[in-house]
C-alpha cells in the first residue's frame, strides 16, 4: 500500500493538473450543502507528538506531495474542465492546526470537535485540506484528523498518501529530501475554458474509442446491436432503483454530521468471513444490515430490505492519487437473520454487480454532467445517492506499524461524506484491527448511541460463529 518517494524527493502520487470529470461532479455539485465532499482521517496516537517535529513534518509533507500547495481554479459559470494551481499565498500556517481539549475529556468529546471541523466548507481560493492535532485524550494518547476534499482523493488513494507520507520508525528519518516549492500558478478562469476547448477536440477521437464507441463500430452490426442492447440493460440495472423501498425511519435530513467508530479485530472478522465462504466485506455488510435491523426492531419499524451503496475501485495497475471509482446500488436484505445467508445474499449480488458491463456507466456520463451548470449537476448527482439508507465502503489499510512525528498509529478511521444518504460508514484495515468510522445524519438517525450499540450486536451476530473471537467496541 506503501507509495514510493522518487528520485527528485517527490513522492509518486497524484500526478497531473486536471480535476477528472467525476472530480469536477463532486466539486461543483456542493451548491447543494446535503452534496458537502470532505473526507477526513482520524488517528488516534499512542501519545501527543513533539509540536515542531509535527510541523517540520507537514513541511516537508508539503514539500513532497505538490498537490498540498495547490487549489483549484474553476471556469466562469462552472465552464470548462476544473486544474490545480500552485497557490502563490500558500501558508502552512493556516492548513495546520494543534488543539488542547479540556481535562477529563472523552473520545466522545474528541469526536464532536473533529465532526463540526468536518462540516465546515473548504475556503475555495486555498489549497482544499487542513490538518489538525488533538491533545488531552484519556491515557495520554492524541489524535490526528486529515481533512481533505473528495474531489483530492479516494479511500485508495488516502491510503496511498498516508502509507507513503508515515515513518516506519518512532525516531526521525536522516537524510529525507526536501524537494523545492513548486513554482506558483496563475491560470485564469478563463484560460480554464480556452484549456477545455482544445481539449474537446481530442475527445471527439477518444468517444469512439471508449466502450460505447466501439459497440458503434461498423463490421459486424448484428452483434453490435446486440451489444449495444446487452449495455443499455446493464446501464439500467446500474443506474436505475435497487429494488428497494427506503426506511420510513430514515427519511430526515440535514446538514449535520455525527460520528462514532468501532473497533474489532480483522482475524476474527476474516475468520467469519470464511465460514460462509464469503469475503471479508461480505461479513462487514452483513454486520452493517444486521444492525440496521435491530435498529428498526427495537423502534418497532421493522423492515425486510434497504437500498444501500458501495463504491467499487475500478483503479488501473500503478495508479495512483486521484478518484477511480463506481458506485453500485443495492438492496440489502436487513430482514435475514441468519449472518450466514446475509453474507452469501450480500456475495452473490456484489458479484453480479462487478461483472456488469456498465458497472462505471456513471463515469462514462461524467464528461458530460461536468459540463452542466453546478445547480443541475447537484439535482442529478443528488438523485442518485439521496435514495440510499446507507452507503458502506470497506478500504485495505497500513498493516504495518507506522509513526507521525514519533507518536505511533493505533488506529486509523476515514470519514467520508454524506451524499444525501442516512449514514456513510467506511471499514480501514490497520495493523491487526478493523477501524469502522460511521458517519450518520442526525436527522435521520435521531438515536445515535442505540444505533452504535446496534451497530455492535450486528458485528456480534457475524463474530459470534467464530468461537473465541473478540467483541467490536463501540468506543466513548
Amino acid at each position: 500500500m506503501a507509495t514510493g518517494i522518487r528520485e527528485d524527493g517527490v513522492l509518486d502520487w497524484g500526478a497531473g493538473n486536471a480535476l477528472n470529470p467525476l472530480e469536477t461532479v463532486m466539486w461543483r455539485a456542493e451548491v447543494d450543502p446535503t452534496l458537502n465532499s470532505t473526507v477526513l482521517a482520524l488517528e488516534i496516537l499512542d501519545r501527543s507528538p513533539d509540536w515542531p517535529r509535527f510541523r517540520a513534518a507537514h513541511e516537508w509533507g508539503c514539500s513532497v506531495v505538490p498537490r498540498f500547495r495547490q487549489r483549484v481554479v474553476d471556469g466562469p459559470a462552472g465552464l470548462g474542465q476544473p486544474i490545480w494551481v500552485v497557490d502563490p499565498r500558500f501558508d502552512l500556517d493556516h492548513h495546520v492546526r494543534r488543539v488542547v481539549l479540556p481535562d477529563g475529556s472523552t473520545y466522545r468529546d474528541m469526536l464532536d470537535r473533529v465532526q463540526a471541523v468536518a462540516t465546515v466548507p473548504f475556503d475555495r481560493s486555498r489549497p482544499p485540506w487542513q490538518a489538525i492535532l488533538l491533545e488531552g485524550l484519556p491515557d495520554g494518547r492524541a489524535a490526528y484528523a486529515l481533512k481533505m476534499h473528495h474531489a483530492t482523493l479516494d479511500g485508495m488513494a488516502g491510503m496511498q498518501l498516508l502509507g507513503g507520507l508515515h515513518s516506519r520508525q518512532r525516531e526521525p528519518t536522516k537524510g529525507k529530501k526536501m524537494p523545492p516549492p513548486p513554482a506558483a500558478g496563475s491560470t485564469s478562469s478563463l484560460a480554464v475554458v480556452t484549456r477545455q476547448a482544445g481539449k474537446d477536440v481530442g475527445g471527439l477521437v477518444g468517444l469512439a474509442r471508449s466502450a460505447p464507441g466501439r459497440l458503434l463500430r461498423i463490421g459486424r452490426p448484428d452483434r453490435a446491436a446486440r451489444d449495444l442492447a446487452a449495455y443499455v440493460a446493464s446501464l439500467r440495472r446500474v443506474l436505475g432503483d435497487s429494488g428497494a423501498e427506503p426506511s420510513p425511519l430514515l427519511t430526515g435530513r440535514s446538514h449535520d454530521w455525527h460520528f462514532g467508530m468501532i473497533d474489532l479485530k480483522f482475524k476474527d472478522l476474516r475468520a467469519a468471513a470464511k465460514v460462509a465462504d464469503a469475503s471479508l466485506n461480505d461479513a462487514f455488510l452483513a454486520a452493517l444490515l444486521g444492525g440496521f435491523r435491530r435498529y428498526h426492531e427495537q423502534l418497532g419499524v421493522p423492515i425486510r430490505t434497504m437500498p444501500f451503496a458501495m463504491p467499487i475501485s475500478v483503479r488501473k495497475e500503478g495508479e495512483t492519487g486521484g478518484n477511480a471509482f463506481a458506485a453500485a446500488r443495492l438492496a440489502g436484505p436487513v430482514g435475514e437473520k441468519d449472518p450466514v445467508k446475509r453474507m452469501k445474499i450480500l456475495g452473490k449480488a456484489v458479484r453480479a454487480v462487478r461483472e456488469e458491463p456498465a458497472l462505471n456507466g456513471v463515469g462514462a456520463m461524467a464528461p458530460a454532467l461536468a459540463r452542466l451548470p453546478g445547480p443541475v449537476i447537484a439535482q442529478l448527482a443528488g438523485s442518485l445517492t439521496k435514495a440510499n439508507d446507507l452507503q458502506a465502503s470497506n478500504v485495505p489499510g497500513i498493516r504495518e506499524e507506522v509513526f507521525l512525528a514519533g507518536a505511533k498509529v493505533e488506529r486509523m478511521y476515514g470519514y467520508a461524506p454524506l451524499p444525501g444518504c442516512a449514514a456513510m460508514i467506511v471499514l480501514f484495515s490497520h495493523a491487526d484491527l478493523c477501524c469502522v468510522a460511521v458517519n450518520l445524519d442526525p436527522a435521520a438517525i435521531t438515536e445515535p448511541e442505540r444505533f452504535g450499540r446496534c451497530l455492535v450486536e450486528g458485528f456480534g451476530e457475524v463474530l459470534d460463529l467464530v468461537p473465541g473471537a473478540e467483541p467490536a467496541v463501540w468506543q466513548r
